[in-house]
Parts: structure tokens; sequence; C-alpha cells
């Protein structure tokens, strides 16, 4: 999970999200809108029975609000609240595992802020199960194989790797830009990236705003948006100004055509990043 703003237990009841599938909470900053449900959703968590670990990764601040919150509310917690300071000056990837690795991207906020990368890591190439057949591979050798290895028949013949593999899936990231002003490099630290999300606060009609509250406009998302060569763009973080955010989508569209607007309940689907799905409390698609 990306930020916990207030009322998020609620949000994943409303999404069916197993609340035994969370492990893990990146905050980007210490505004109440991104980290007033954190000390909720904990407690909601502990009442359930959750036993697993949760591990919160935040600017060494929280952390010591946070286990003051758990100790005056939820006492006897059965489970273990693990907190992992992190510095938003730098970029570093704070968590790892054999799949996927997060890290951080330095913002400018009023606060210290920062966003989130999420990397998946490359998998190896696919065997092709024609391949296997026609020259009686032995299921030994296939992951010899798909890391790299040709294949020499009974008769002495050499099958290039190439003519027995295809190349895996690409990739798939996803950036988290949160709470910034413009930033005029940031596209550099997310180049390529599967699917943005980035904070426009704000349309060209107050520019001069998003400036004085370090906020960014549709206009310079989506110009961080192009410059990354990003697949797709997702706006959000809307003042409270603008009761129909088309003007921002229009804004941003006319330098990025493949923009939407974030939406509560919105699905998009990263593996193909033009389909988004919009599902209903009852989980049932209202549009595409």
């Amino acid at each position: 999970m990306v930020d916990c703003g207030e009322g998020t237990q609620m949000q994943l009841r409303r999404s069916r999200i197993r609340f035994t599938k969370l492990s893990r909470v990146f905050i980007s900053h210490l505004h109440g809108d991104h980290c007033f449900g954190l000390i909720g959703m904990i407690s909601s968590f502990g009442m359930l029975g959750r036993t697993a670990p949760l591990h919160i990764y935040a600017t060494e601040e929280l952390g010591k609000m946070l286990f003051t919150q758990i100790d005056l509310f939820c006492s006897g917690l059965g489970y273990e609240v693990q907190f992992h300071p992190i510095d938003t000056t730098c970029e570093t990837v704070i968590y790892e595992d054999h799949s996927i690795s997060v890290k951080t991207i330095p913002l400018s906020h009023r606060v210290p802020c920062c966003g989130f990368l999420f990397c998946e890591k490359p998998t190896l190439p696919h065997i092709r199960r024609s391949m296997i057949d026609m020259y009686r591979i032995p299921v030994s050798q296939i992951n010899n194989i798909k890391n790299g290895m040709d294949w020499t028949t009974e008769e002495g013949d050499v099958i290039p790797n190439s003519r027995l593999t295809f190349p895996p899936e690409p990739v798939r990231s996803y950036a988290y830009c949160s709470d910034t002003r413009y930033l005029p490099d940031l596209y550099k630290r997310i180049k390529g990236v599967s699917l943005l999300y980035h904070e426009s606060t704000y349309g060209s009609d107050n520019k001069e705003r998003a400036r004085i509250y370090w906020h960014s406009t549709a206009e310079e998302a989506a110009i961080v948006a192009r410059n990354a060569s990003a697949g797709t763009l997702i706006l959000g973080h809307f003042s409270a100004r603008y009761e129909d955010e088309s003007q921002l989508l229009s804004e941003a569209q006319n330098i990025f055509s493949n923009t939407i607007l974030a939406r509560e309940m919105l699905t998009v689907d990263v593996e193909a990043p033009y389909t988004c799905k919009i599902y209903d409390s009852n989980n049932q698609i209202q549009h595409k």
C-alpha cells in the first residue's frame, strides 16, 4: 500500500481486498491525508486477529509518533509492527525480493517527501515446447537452457539458445509521485515507466498558487510523463476548487494524450496500461 489516508480500512473492505494480503505500507510524507488512516488500520488488523508482521516505511518522525499511538490505543496487539525509516532526500532501494524492488524518488514539498518507484525484476526467457519435443530435451536441462545454454543433440549438432527460447514478458513498473512542486528533472528518475501517478492539484489557471503551496499543475504532470516516455499517466490529488476535473484532464491530454483521472475504486491493469476498469461497490465493472 502507498499512503494511508483517513478511513483506509473501510476502503479496503469496499475493494474486497483481504486484510491479510497487505504486508507493507509506504508513506510518502507526514500530511494527514497521507497517513491519518494508519493507526486505525493497525487497530482494525489487531481486532481481526492478525498475526503476520506489518512493515511501515516512512520518515523517522512518524515512527516516534506511531509507537506512542500503538501503546495508547492498541495495547496487546497480536502482531508486530516493524518500522523502517527512510531518507526522502536520496534515491535508495528500500525494499527488494525475488520479483520486485521499491526505490524512493526524492520530491519537493513543504515537508520532507518522496515518491516510490516499483519495478519488476526481469524473468528468464521461455523455452519453446516444440523444441523440447523435437530435440528430446530432458526436464533437468530446461533451467540451464533458460539461463542461456545451447543444446547439443545426440548427433553432435549444436542448437543455439535463440532457437530454443523466446523472450520473457517486458518488465512492468509503477511510479508514485505524490505531493510535489514541478521538478524539471524528475523524468530522469522514472524513464520508461509503465504507469505514472503524478499529483495535479491545480490547473493552469492557478499556476502561481501551485508554486506557493509546493504543488503541481496538470500540465506540469503531463510534461513529466511525456519526457519520461511513460506508458500511462494518472492525475490525482485535485484541489477542492475543481468540481469538474475535466479541465485538468484536458490540459494534460494536450501534452500527453494517454492520461486518465484518478477515481475511487479505479483499477488500472499495468500489464495493459491503456486499459482501465472502474469497479462499483459490488466489484462489477462499470466502465472499461
